[in-house]
């Protein structure tokens, strides 16, 4: 339930935590890469100082922060303000662009993509639907990181006393979805113990 008494679907109140809660959340995330070792396999795909779209970007670090140090230009999307604009504070030469993923229409192709701990928050249906997003905004043989749940289901956690929603598709679908739209599995390692237990899968659109 929102604030106000309005009952809202899990799913789609997570856009309303993280307007509330952002703040908080960006100081419990911290600006340590523990999800440095893919981050590093994500950038090395990349051409020099190429271009990256962080969807669901949070505070903007680590991830965005570490990528642009290293000579990377980053465009991140997120639905929260706050942290919106903790981004722009923190990286004032970044592209910060407040949207819902799921409707993203950013008319131009990137050199790789990553949704961390962003994506697995849609329900199935809403992930389903991002593939095609996904494949409409990389450039050949662009790289896309994402983590998702290890296995097809939903999971309640909680933030801040509030329901915080995840879904997941199985690994098979996954691996459909990503067919269909170009981009070949490169890695995908389930529950990962060296970034806190999270399943990550890395991929790579074709090359022309």
């Amino acid at each position: 339930m929102e604030p106000g008494g309005n009952v809202v679907e899990p799913a789609e109140a997570v856009i309303g935590l993280y307007r509330r809660h952002g703040l908080a959340w960006a100081a419990d995330r911290g600006t340590r890469p523990g999800e440095g070792p893919w981050i590093d396999r994500f950038a090395a795909l990349l051409p020099p100082g190429g271009t990256v779209l962080d969807i669901g970007c949070g505070g903007g670090e680590p991830i965005a922060g570490t990528l642009m140090r290293t000579g990377f230009a980053v465009t991140g999307l997120d639905s929260s303000p706050p942290l919106l604009a903790l981004c722009r504070e923190r990286h004032p030469g970044g592209t910060w662009i407040a949207g819902d993923m799921r409707r993203m229409d950013l008319g131009r192709r990137f050199d790789g993509l990553i949704a961390w701990d962003s994506f697995f928050h849609l329900n199935h249906d809403a992930q389903r639907g991002m593939f095609p997003r996904f494949a409409a905004h990389v450039a050949p043989g662009a790289p896309l990181l994402f983590t998702s749940g290890p296995a097809h289901g939903i999971a309640l956690g909680s933030y801040a006393g509030e329901t915080l929603f995840h879904a997941s598709l199985d690994a098979m679908e996954y691996r459909a979805l990503l067919a269909a739209n170009g981009f070949a599995v490169l890695d995908h390692t389930v529950e990962d113990p060296s970034c806190g237990g999270r399943t990550v899968w890395l991929a790579q659109q074709a090359k022309d």
